[in-house]
């Protein structure tokens, strides 16, 4: 079975109040599952995070899984920074704390759970944002409507 996790984050406000949101689509034609939070007080790269990390949280079965999410700061943070930053304590290049690392090591903990202990094929895919892919507007709809 594979797994495409649309994933996105939204703030009115940065901070201010903040809805995160996922959809995942199952290729065995079972139904999507879709879900949505909300913050009072938030950055719009603490709810990408936190889209990401709710939505891999609720996968326990060895799926092939995509993540599409419209966010540079969750693929670049997952493809380049990741790696440098636990290198060097989770600080980063400048050696200051690297923001929002109480997500960033959540994240990364469920990535490690899933392609190491599942060992599922993990990739993130960087769509653009508001150009007509149904499960990212979805998701953008969702997020927007968790802080409205």
């Amino acid at each position: 079975m594979s797994l495409i996790v649309y994933t996105d984050g939204s703030c009115r406000g940065n901070p201010g109040p903040g809805g995160w949101a996922y959809r995942i689509e199952y290729s065995c034609g079972k139904a999507a599952v879709e879900a949505s939070g909300f913050q009072e007080s938030t950055t719009n790269n603490r709810m990408e995070l936190t889209a990401c990390i709710e939505a891999l949280a609720g996968i326990d079965a060895r799926s092939s899984v995509v993540v599409r999410t419209d966010s540079r700061y969750i693929t670049d943070g997952l493809q380049s920074w990741i790696p440098q930053w636990k290198l060097n304590g989770w600080k980063t290049k400048t050696k200051t704390a690297v923001k929002n690392q109480d997500l960033w090591q959540r994240l990364d903990a469920l990535v490690q759970r899933l392609t190491l202990v599942l060992q599922c094929p993990l990739s993130f895919e960087w769509v653009k944002a508001h150009n007509g892919d149904p499960g990212n507007e979805r998701v953008d709809a969702l997020a927007k409507q968790a802080h409205s």
